[in-house]
């Protein structure tokens, strides 16, 4: 069983940065992408960046583009978010997700991490 566990969320203000940090453990990762998603009160989930963990084949979704970036290190089996130049409305519990290639639905989840961005 894969296990995620988030850190590194916290409050900035506007314009500021986070680098948030998935530590993966309990599976090997080579046939996996691993995602990241939030969500806000009152709205949807959102995936706002995926990688594959074999090649580092790399999506980031339109709303974060330029200032979000996905990457993974495979001897710390570790993902990462870099995000820059917040926004009030980047503010949302992230949450690290692992699925397996080819499936629509990510079968693992961590327990989020809050990201609060002040205007």
């Amino acid at each position: 069983q894969v296990r995620l566990v988030e850190s590194g969320g916290g409050s900035v203000q506007a314009g500021g940065s986070l680098r948030l940090s998935c530590a993966v453990s309990g599976g090997t990762l080579t046939n996996y992408v691993m995602g990241w998603s939030r969500q806000a009160p009152g709205k949807d989930r959102e995936v706002v960046a995926a990688i594959t963990w074999s090649e580092a084949r790399s999506y980031v979704a339109d709303s974060v583009k330029g200032r979000f970036t996905i990457s993974r290190d495979n001897a710390r089996n570790t993902l990462f978010l870099q995000m820059y130049n917040l926004a009030p409305e980047d503010t949302a519990v992230y949450y690290c997700a692992a699925k397996l290639r080819g499936e629509t639905t990510y079968l693992y989840w961590g327990q989020g991490t809050q990201v609060t961005v002040s205007s």
